[in-house]
């Protein structure tokens, strides 16, 4: 967290990271708090039929249930991350804004760094989904078109992906981060 926050990736109280705890629950920061200065203390524990367990005076993020969505699709899921970069929230935009389900990312060697690529030709497909305040019914939109990606972006908001453990999650943030990036600087000198 403190790495993504120094990379400018969680500005104010932006974004929200996870851990699975065990297979019925997970640990996520809580709201309203600046990523740069958390502690274990500001996380809370979150199971996946709703209960949650928190500080007094700490809430859950409200994209909660983008979270549990995730740990309940795919039991291999260790730990998520969500930042809201410039390049996740500017790319998503534009590619909302032309009318397309997703962000194609080829050519990139960088792209290595996700699990399960091993060559620069792959391509990485990020879908992006409409932002909507309501939560759990965004978390059904992502569900519907997730598929095997490593990851979506939500539009004018910023990008979730996520790992088997903490270390593969941050390997993922760093690289499609990277990626993002590559992609929107390519679009402006183009």
């Amino acid at each position: 967290m403190l790495r993504c926050h120094a990379r400018g990736w969680l500005q104010a109280t932006s974004g929200n990271f996870s851990l699975r705890a065990d297979a019925d629950s997970f640990l996520i920061s809580a709201s309203g708090l600046d990523k740069g200065r958390l502690t274990e203390a500001d996380l809370g524990q979150v199971w996946l039929d709703g209960r949650v367990a928190f500080a007094p005076g700490q809430r859950p993020s409200a994209e909660t249930p983008l979270h549990a969505a995730l740990y309940a699709r795919d039991p291999a899921i260790g730990a998520i991350a969500h930042t809201h970069s410039v390049a996740a929230t500017v790319l998503s935009r534009a590619v909302e804004a032309a009318g397309q389900a997703s962000l194609e990312l080829t050519g990139w060697e960088m792209a290595k760094g996700l699990r399960g690529v091993t060559t620069h030709q792959a391509r990485v497909r990020l879908p992006v989904v409409g932002n909507d305040q309501d939560t759990t019914r965004l978390a059904a939109s992502v569900g519907a078109v997730l598929g095997d990606a490593p990851g979506y972006l939500i539009a004018g908001h910023g990008l979730y992906t996520w790992g088997r453990d903490v270390a593969e999650a941050a390997r993922h943030v760093e690289a499609l981060e990277f990626l993002l990036e590559c992609e929107l600087q390519q679009r402006r000198s183009s």
